[in-house]
């Protein structure tokens, strides 16, 4: 259990900042910037799940919130070992394939795109666009990091179903409401 008595350690005036290992690394580290795209994410899906809450999607949303934490605690623990522990808290297998099942439910109630559709429509549903943007830079920067230390597999399948979870729960808002926003090629020349 996590108890926070005071807020400020003033362990980080240097620039750096410590993982659940003990270690410290800058603040803008690779690993710091994954970390910290995540925190993004789930700031910006409370905000969505603001304008959802008599949604049915919107329990969806408050679990994700909370498996958002695990991700970041994962991503705040390097090594090669992505096994859980009592003391490790890693992203599993079951989490994505969990969103992969939301997103099903969701999809089999839409009509097939025939278009690109524009970030809008309601405000809840362009709420939850905006939560799918700030994923998709979420998954850049875990896939930055990637590029230079271990990553949790199941911790970059997470992020990638969630963006695809978000675009299709957006397209579930709308169509509650006003519809997908469709693009149209070359409208404006």
């Amino acid at each position: 259990m996590v108890k926070l008595n005071r807020i400020y350690t003033r362990t980080g005036d240097d620039g750096s900042t410590g993982l659940v290992d003990g270690s410290r690394l800058a603040k803008h580290a690779p690993r710091m910037a994954a970390i910290g795209a995540v925190d993004e994410l789930n700031s910006v899906l409370g905000f969505a799940l603001a304008a959802l809450d008599t949604q049915p999607h919107a329990s969806n949303l408050s679990r994700i919130q909370n498996d958002l934490f695990d991700l970041g605690a994962d991503l705040a623990t390097p090594g090669e070992d992505f096994e859980p522990s009592e003391m490790v808290l890693r992203i599993v297998p079951a989490q994505p394939a969990w969103i992969e099942e939301r997103i099903d439910e969701a999809n089999e109630k839409l009509a097939p795109l025939s278009s690109f559709i524009l970030p809008g429509g309601s405000e809840a549903a362009a709420r939850v666009h905006l939560a799918r943007a700030s994923c998709r830079s979420a998954e850049r920067a875990i896939s930055a990091l990637a590029e230079s230390e271990p990553v949790n597999p199941a911790a970059m399948a997470y992020i990638n179903r969630l963006s695809d979870y978000l675009f299709v729960l957006a397209r579930a808002v709308n169509a509650d409401a006003s519809g997908d926003v469709l693009w149209v090629p070359g409208a404006n020349r």
